[in-house]
């Protein structure tokens, strides 16, 4: 029997694996970045999010864009659908996920730069976006 690859990540490759029913940043699996002497950027594209809003329980929708350019680790696509899937069934306001998911994914990955942006369907007429990064900027 072969050595896998990438032994770290477990849920690449398996059709099993189910979506966790809370975010968690032990979700995200990472594997090394192979060109740590180049600055790129990475970036994802997510225009099927879903939470819930924390005071009505009804379905909120946004596309959460991340973009990041890598330090010392990449993010594995699989285990961050799985990862934002998570917030489904998690009643959080937009704000507080958007901050949540730059927090998270700035403790696996240590990116030189990191961009979230969350840009929420409309509800009563009001549409809202949010955008965090790190490390903040200067104010």
């Amino acid at each position: 029997m072969t050595k896998p690859r990438y032994p770290e990540l477990t849920l690449l490759g398996r059709s099993d694996a189910a979506f966790p029913k809370h975010p968690s940043r032990e979700t995200l699996e990472t594997f090394p970045n192979r060109h740590p002497g180049r600055t790129y950027w990475v970036r994802f594209d997510c225009p099927e999010f879903t939470s819930l809003c924390p005071v009505t329980g009804q379905a909120d929708f946004a596309t959460v864009r991340i973009r990041y350019i890598p330090g010392p680790r990449c993010i594995e696509s699989k285990s961050l659908k799985f990862y934002l899937a998570s917030f489904r069934s998690t009643p959080s306001f937009g704000e507080d996920i958007a901050n949540r998911i730059l927090e998270d994914l700035a403790a696996v990955l240590e990116p030189v730069r990191l961009e979230v942006e969350a840009e929420f369907s409309p509800r009563g007429g009001i549409a809202l976006n949010v955008s965090a990064a790190f490390p903040e900027a200067a104010a």
